[in-house]
Order: structure tokens, then C-alpha cells, then sequence
């Protein structure tokens, strides 16, 4: 999502700055953005020069640092509460006080990642939807200090990027992954208790309900464990046992099989 985000952003015109844990990792992203702007070359989608122009408004780092100078964090690391809470404490001392700082997860209440921090009227949901560079919305999340001067700020750069902002309230899940993620986790039993093949429950989804992807094939390209996370969220903060992740899945991450970026999940890659 981060190496997407930073796609978008750059191919935007906006002067990025992607940062990571270590060097291998930003070079891995890099390496990503770069497969993804040649695919949009081949298809004709941009010019080599629009690729060019965009590689040269990315700048990669590992020292937080280097983001004071920016008027936007778009923060996507992974969906662990507290891993959020550390980077948006930091980023809070870190960064102008006009800045930013937005998170791009999937579930993880707004209200209380602006709570560490001392600018909670500039703290955001821009959730966008994976893959980045094709997928058109970002759920833009209003917490319970979000302005309004926040909100339509954050609407025109996604404007700018391409994207289609819908706004939405804080809640947990928010609304994509509240109705999605439940469905994913009903495919993943339908597998489990035999009632069909991974094959089978994909197409008719597909088919039956115009869906370009299958629950499962989509579960696999999210990852599991981003899955099971997110249904762990819903789970507990809607005090429901419907979230709760079916034991297949739990059973799958246990076993470190998370779709596409282990090639292995419910298919093989």
C-alpha cells in the first residue's frame, strides 16, 4: 500500500518522500513502483517522460527527519494499533504544526490515533484500496476533532491523484471493510465446510454478483493476516462473535501462508 500511495502521489506531481524500516525494503518498494509505472508505459496510460518526471519526485529515507518539511504523512504501516500510535507520536513532534497526518488503515479507530497526538483537528482517515494506482476510492474518515478545513483539503489531493473521495464517519472497519471483510470470512467457511471449491466460490461471486474478483482470490491479494487483523478489530470493537475469523483462516496465517506476498494463500503465485 505504501510503495502504491507513493505512486499515486508522485505520478501526481507532488514531491514524495517514501520512508521505511531499512534500506531493503525502500529499495523493494522503489523496485515496485517502478514494474508498475513501465506496465502503465506499455499500456499506453502514461509517456516515458510522465514516468520519468514521476520516479524524480521520489525521494526514499529511513530517518522520520526528513518528513518535517512535508504538509502530508499518509502513514501505512501494519495494522497493529500500537505500531500506529508510536508513528503518529512521532511524526506529531516531528512535522509543522499546519501539517497533516493522515493513516491509511483499514480499521483502526481515527479518534484514537489523534488522541497521541496534539493536533487531532489535522488527523485523518485517507483509506485508499489496493491495488493504488487502479483502484479509484479512498474512504476519507473524519474523526471526532477532524475539521472541516482537514477534510476538504484531503478531498482535493485525492482529487488531484485521481482518486474519488467518499467520506464516512469513524467506526470500526469503517464501511468498506465492515461489509467486506464478513464476506470474505463467510467464503473462507463456505471452503472450510466443504460447500465448495476456492474455484467454485470465486466464480460465483464473479458471476452471480459482478464482482472482478473472488473473495477469495481478493482475500490473497489483501493478505490474510491484514484480514484476520481487521476481522480481530471488528470482533472487538462491536463486541460481535460474527467477525470473529473462521479457523481456517487463523490456521493459514498460524502456518505463515498470506496470499500473494508468500505466493502461497488460498492459491498458489
Amino acid at each position: 500500500m505504501g510503495n502504491g500511495i507513493a505512486h499515486v502521489s508522485a505520478l501526481s506531481d507532488f514531491n514524495t518522500y517514501l520512508l521505511d524500516l531499512n534500506e531493503d525494503f525502500l529499495q523493494r518498494g522503489l523496485d515496485t513502483i517502478v514494474g508498475n509505472l513501465q506496465r502503465q508505459v506499455k499500456k499506453e496510460k502514461i509517456s516515458q517522460i510522465k514516468m520519468d518526471s514521476a520516479l524524480g519526485k521520489i525521494k526514499s529515507t529511513t530517518d522520520y527527519n526528513h518528513l518535517s518539511v512535508c504538509d502530508l504523512i499518509i502513514e501505512a504501516a501494519t495494522e497493529s494499533q500500537s505500531i500506529k500510535e508510536k508513528i503518529f507520536k512521532s511524526m506529531d513532534s516531528i512535522c509543522k504544526t499546519d501539517s497533516i497526518l493522515a493513516t491509511n488503515t483499514s480499521s483502526i479507530s481515527i479518534t484514537a490515533l489523534a488522541e497521541v497526538t496534539t493536533r487531532p483537528e489535522k488527523v485523518i482517515g485517507m483509506h485508499f484500496m489496493n491495488p493504488v494506482p487502479i483502484m479509484q476510492l479512498v474512504e476519507v474518515v473524519r474523526g471526532k476533532k477532524t475539521d472541516d478545513d482537514t477534510i476538504n483539503k484531503i478531498k482535493d489531493i485525492s482529487k488531484r491523484m485521481g482518486k474519488r473521495p467518499v467520506e464516512c464517519t469513524d467506526s470500526p472497519g469503517f464501511v468498506a471493510n465492515r461489509i467486506i471483510m464478513p464476506m470474505i470470512n463467510e467464503a473462507v467457511y463456505c471452503l472450510m465446510d466443504g460447500v465448495g471449491t476456492k474455484e467454485a466460490i470465486d466464480e460465483i461471486m464473479q458471476l452471480g454478483m459482478g464482482h472482478p474478483m473472488g473473495p477469495l482470490s481478493l482475500a490473497d491479494l489483501i493478505g490474510l493476516d491484514v484480514c484476520q487483523d481487521i476481522l480481530h478489530v471488528l470482533n472487538k470493537d462491536l463486541g460481535d462473535d460474527k467477525f470473529a475469523p473462521c479457523p481456517l483462516l487463523e490456521k493459514m496465517v498460524y502456518e505463515g501462508h498470506l496470499g500473494r506476498k508468500t505466493g502461497q494463500g488460498f492459491y498458489q503465485y
